[in-house]
Parts: structure tokens; C-alpha cells; sequence
């Protein structure tokens, strides 16, 4: 296999060209076997399989820099600098992370995970270079869909200026996760359409390059080639905003790619090479449905279909379902998504009520004051985000929403530790960040039936209001205890004494566990659902406190400015005697892995619950 010659960066360069497709295509068969088994991100990463060998080919790593975009696209890059063996851990605990990592290699220059911020990262690299003299290739590395975020356009405003050489690669597939919407997509359509420019432009260079003085020909051709491309190539907005712009090139021809690369490291400024690529390529049922292989679970590579079906509702189910039903009942509620149509449980929602749905794209900032355009227009908007994508609006979500009190309904997916995806993508800061905003309420169901009556609860306030649920199975106990949802009021589960569980969302469960382990050696414990975060239930603690010799709240979120901090400040604040154990996530980034081992190894599961609870009452 050509792939055992590949032992570390740079050993692609010994591959003989005319090996290229066969290395390309063993690439591609050991992704789609890998992923089979450990899930990931596969249709990007089959997509960029050229791309990537391209830049290899191109560039000197690690003394050039490469940055990935999201860098969910990375797996051909691992492969490439020596991490074979690290496919077997892939997101797994200890194992290697599914996104670039400095700690990983010295190929990986920046940490990514979050989408358009790679262009600029790569400028930040190219002054850096630039200040110190340095000499090396900095690219970066981004998604069609990434260029519907605003940060992208940002670093272009800048990069237009640059007088030194910095390579911005477009990986244009049409797809962000969902397929693309807006006005880039459209405007990215046209331009791949666009190949009588690329026609014209070889026939012309070929041609002059062999008469007598056709070199500066070809130069004075090239000054005036930004005129020419206006009358060939429709828009050319790069170009109007002073980045040069090369393409569209097929991002599965490698020649090509690297003859390309190599014409744009000669042009003093920044350029733009727009490489066209087929997301889910070489794999029937990634190609046909892209937006499921985004991100997958493992799978059966015969048929594509997931290994371990789901026989049970998720959250996000459980959300969708609520959202048409309440769609239904109220022509005023709309929804609002990201580019995650399929991934937040809108599709239902846009297929029974296209009119009210809004796909904006990977612009989460422009999603929340959108939003608060709705509501101030008399709607009732439903924003729904992953909570680490919500952390990019807090700005809107502050001065756009909640300065202004409008009743924006922000659906928070993913809340909590979400497992594999690792510190970019765990949701353990948003009641943190939410927490202390003025005139922002925050809901966290026990369950699923709750996360319908807070829905329905939350369109009815008319106030900023969050509902932050986690991701997998929807949980299905403590049915018969449903009482209605007042404002900033908790819900007691158990009442015995000795020690009260304050639980916040999914941490009820965990305290109905915690509770059994207690009660095995002899102690009395209630339980209260917190239901709110914001306002906390100043009664229902002091209740606790009254009533209890030890209170415990437990929380899935990072300890500052989490909830525990709420109660013990209303402890504080009246004086009330009872102990406080605080049970949260460290202050730390929490790395990729099994979301039942990452609860072991930080203390939030049951047993290690259980465990502090009783080293407390011995004190």
C-alpha cells in the first residue's frame, strides 16, 4: 500500500505523481473504515482528500503554516503528518482529538473548532512572519459555508491591504453542514459556472509564452487582468475588495491544485484560490446525503446506515416535534437557525411552515439580532444554536435582546458536555455567560416533557428567555411530576431531610441516582428540580437551608458564575445556616471523549456524587 510509505510530514513527496489517485483513493478507504468504527467528521474530510495532499505536496510543514478552517476537514492532514496509528483513539478519551491540535503535532499551527475564523488566524501568522523576517508560506484554509460568517469578511477588509503573500484557500463544496443559503452561495454558484475566463486565460498565456519577449506580454496581461475578469466573471468580489482572486480549480486534480498554489505564492498580497470539491466524495451514501455524514455515528459501510440505530427520542427530537405543534397553534412563532437546519430539529419546522423558517447561515451574531428584529416586529422568534456556537452572539444577545427586552426564545442545544467534538464544542459556559446578563431568564428541563412545557412556557413570557437542553436520550422518568411552570419557581421532587439536592436540567437525573446510592446507606435526601437559573428560587433554597444540615447543587456547567454560585449568594445573603457542597464542572476546558467517562474523570457522576456527599455529612 502507498499508504505505508507515509510515515511523516513530507514523506508524500516521495509518491511517484502518476501514483497520486491510487494514494488518494487508499485515503479515502481508510477514512470510511475508521470512521465506520469510531464515527466523525466523513463527508469533509472525503471531500478535501486532494485538496489536502495538494497542500502537502506544496508547502514545507511545519515551517510553513496551514490553518483549518473549523478543521473538522483535518483527518488527511493527520494522516499525512505521522498520526496513523492515532485513527484507532479518534475522539475517544486520551485519544486523538477530530480537530487540528498544537499539542498534537507541529503541523498543526492554531487550535480550531469554531467556523471563519481561519483567515484571521492566517493574517495574524503572516504579520507575525512579516515582523520577524521570516520568509515561510502561511495559508488558510475555508469552507464556502464558513464565508457566511461575518469574521471572514472582517480579516478580508484587512488581508485587502497586505503587501506580502498570504494564500487563502476557498474549499467551495456548497455545503457548510446543510447546504449553503444566501447571497454567497449564490454568488460562488455563478463563479463556478465561470469557465470561459479559465479557457481564455490558458489559451492566452499558452500562446504568448512562445513568441520572442511573450513573458512581459503575459506580465502586462496580468496588471490588466482584474478589467478583464469584470467582463468574464460575474461580480468578482474579491477582487473589487483588493484580494486577488485564482479560479475556480478543480479540487480534485492535484497538478493542477499545486501549478495553481504555486502562482499564487508569487503575488505579493493576498489571494484567493477557489478550489471546487464534492463533499462525501467516493462514498455512495455521503454523496447522496451529505448532511448526514457531516457528522457521523458509526456506521455500516455497506448500506451507510448507523451500526447502533437510536430507539428512543433525543432532545432534539423532542424539540422538533414541540416547535411544529406550536408553529401550528400560533402564525407569529417563527424559528431561526445557523445553517443547522437537521442538527438543531428544525426541518420539520421549515418543511410545515417555510414562510416562518430562516436559515441565515454560519452567522450565529446576525441570527440573535435578526431575531430581535422579528420581535420587536410583533413576532415570537425561536432562535435555535448549539450552546458553544450561542457564545458568539453574546454581544447581540446582551445589547440587541435583552437591553431592549424583547421576548427572543433562545433554544439552546447541546448544553452541557457533548462528548467527542471535545473543548470547542462542550456546551459547560451558557448559563455562565447568560447568567449575567440583565433582563435574560434561563429555563433547564428535568426531562422530556418538560422541555415541551418550557417551550410552551417560554412563548408565552414575553421576555428574553433561554431553554438549554442536552444532546443524546431524552429522558423519560419522573413523568407524574409535572406541575405547572410559574416564573422563577422550582419544582420539589422528594422532601425526607438531611440533605437536599438542588439539580439543575439533566442533573436530576443524576440526583435520583445519587438519592438510591444515599438511601442504601441510611441517609434522608430531597430532591428539588431548580427548573430556573435566572431568577434562582430564593424561597425553595431557603426552604432547603431550613430543613436540611447539607445542601448540594449540581449543575452541568463550569462552577463560576454557574448556579451553585446563585445559591450560595442567596445563602449568603440571609444568613442561612445550612452547608453548601457545590457540584459543577472544574474551570477548565474539558477535552474530547465519552460523555459518561469525561463525568467520572471531572466528578459530576453519581457514585462520585454520592462519594463527597458522605465524606461532607462525616465532617
Amino acid at each position: 500500500m502507498l499508504l505505508d510509505k507515509i510515515k511523516g510530514v513530507g514523506d508524500i513527496k516521495n509518491i511517484n505523481p502518476s501514483e497520486y489517485q491510487e494514494l488518494a483513493q487508499e485515503i479515502r478507504n481508510f477514512l470510511i473504515e475508521k470512521i465506520s468504527k469510531t464515527g466523525g467528521h466523513l463527508g469533509s474530510n472525503l471531500g478535501a482528500v486532494e485538496l489536502t495532499m495538494a497542500l502537502h505536496l506544496f508547502l514545507d510543514l511545519p515551517e510553513d503554516k496551514l490553518i483549518w478552517d473549523v478543521g473538522h476537514q483535518s483527518y488527511t492532514h493527520k494522516l499525512l503528518t505521522g498520526r496513523r496509528e492515532g485513527f484507532e483513539s479518534l475522539r475517544k478519551f486520551g485519544g486523538m482529538s477530530g480537530f487540528p491540535k498544537r499539542k498534537e503535532s507541529d503541523c498543526d499551527c492554531f487550535d480550531t473548532g469554531h467556523s471563519s475564523t481561519s483567515i484571521s488566524a492566517g493574517l495574524g501568522l503572516v504579520k507575525a512572519r512579516d515582523i520577524q523576517g521570516g520568509t515561510n508560506t502561511v495559508v488558510s484554509v475555508i469552507g464556502d459555508g464558513s464565508l457566511t460568517g461575518g469574521m471572514a469578511y472582517e480579516a478580508l477588509n484587512n488581508a485587502a491591504k497586505l503587501e506580502t503573500n498570504f494564500i487563502i484557500v476557498l474549499n467551495d463544496n456548497n455545503m457548510s453542514i446543510s447546504e449553503n443559503v444566501g447571497g454567497v452561495s449564490k454568488y460562488l454558484n455563478n463563479v463556478r459556472t465561470a469557465n470561459a475566463y479559465l479557457d481564455i486565460k490558458e489559451g492566452v498565456y499558452n500562446t504568448l509564452k512562445d513568441i520572442p519577449r511573450g513573458e512581459k506580454v503575459v506580465e502586462s496581461i496580468r496588471k490588466a487582468k482584474s478589467s478583464f475578469k469584470h467582463l468574464v466573471v460575474p461580480g468578482m468580489f474579491f477582487e473589487d475588495i483588493g484580494v486577488t482572486y485564482l479560479g475556480p480549480v478543480d479540487g480534485h486534480n492535484i497538478p493542477e491544485m499545486v501549478r495553481v498554489f504555486q502562482e499564487a505564492r508569487r503575488i505579493r498580497k493576498a489571494v484567493i484560490v477557489h478550489v471546487i470539491t464534492q463533499k462525501g466524495r467516493g462514498f455512495g451514501p455521503a454523496e447522496r446525503h451529505p448532511a448526514r455524514f457531516h457528522g457521523a455515528e458509526p456506521f455500516d459501510i455497506e448500506t451507510g446506515l448507523p451500526s447502533k440505530p437510536r430507539t428512543t427520542a433525543n432532545y432534539t427530537d423532542v424539540f422538533s416535534t414541540v416547535m411544529t405543534k406550536l408553529g401550528a397553534r400560533d402564525e407569529k412563532v417563527v424559528a431561526i437557525t445557523a445553517a443547522m437546519p437537521d442538527g438543531t430539529g428544525l426541518k420539520r419546522f421549515r418543511n410545515m411552515y417555510p414562510e416562518r423558517f430562516f436559515d441565515v447561515g454560519i452567522a450565529e451574531e446576525h441570527a440573535v439580532t435578526f431575531a430581535a428584529g422579528l420581535a420587536a416586529g410583533g413576532l415570537k422568534p425561536v432562535v435555535a444554536i448549539y450552546s458553544s456556537f450561542l457564545q458568539r452572539a453574546y454581544d447581540q444577545i446582551l445589547h440587541d435582546v435583552c437591553i431592549q427586552n424583547l421576548p427572543v426564545v433562545f433554544a439552546i442545544d447541546r448544553a452541557g458536555l457533548v462528548g467527542s467534538d471535545g473543548e470547542t464544542h462542550q456546551g459547560i459556559f451558557d448559563l455562565s455567560y447568560l447568567s449575567s446578563i440583565p433582563s435574560m431568564h434561563i429555563m433547564a428541563p428535568k426531562n422530556k416533557w418538560e422541555l415541551s412545557d418550557m417551550m410552551k412556557f417560554a412563548l408565552s413570557a414575553d421576555v428574553p428567555i433561554a431553554v438549554r437542553y442536552p444532546r443524546g436520550e431524552a429522558y423519560a422518568g419522573l413523568r407524574e411530576y409535572r406541575t405547572p411552570i410559574e416564573m422563577g419557581k422550582a419544582e420539589l421532587i422528594y422532601a425526607e431531610g438531611e440533605i437536599c439536592l438542588l439539580a439543575v436540567g439533566s442533573m436530576v437525573k443524576t440526583a435520583e441516582e445519587v438519592r438510591e446510592i444515599l438511601k442504601e446507606d441510611g441517609y434522608k435526601c430531597s430532591i428539588i428540580n431548580a427548573r430556573f437559573v435566572k431568577p434562582v428560587d430564593e424561597q425553595a433554597i431557603c426552604w432547603a437551608a431550613k430543613y436540611h444540615r447539607l445542601l448540594v447543587s449540581m449543575e452541568e456547567n463550569v462552577l463560576s458564575g454557574g448556579y451553585g454560585e446563585k445559591v450560595r449568594d442567596v445563602l449568603d445573603e440571609r444568613s442561612a445556616g445550612a452547608r453548601l457542597l457545590q457540584i459543577a464542572i472544574p474551570d477548565e476546558y474539558v477535552e474530547h471523549g465519552n460523555v459518561d467517562i469525561l463525568k467520572k474523570e471531572i466528578g459530576i457522576d453519581a457514585k462520585t456524587i454520592a462519594a463527597k456527599i458522605k465524606k461532607e455529612m462525616e465532617i
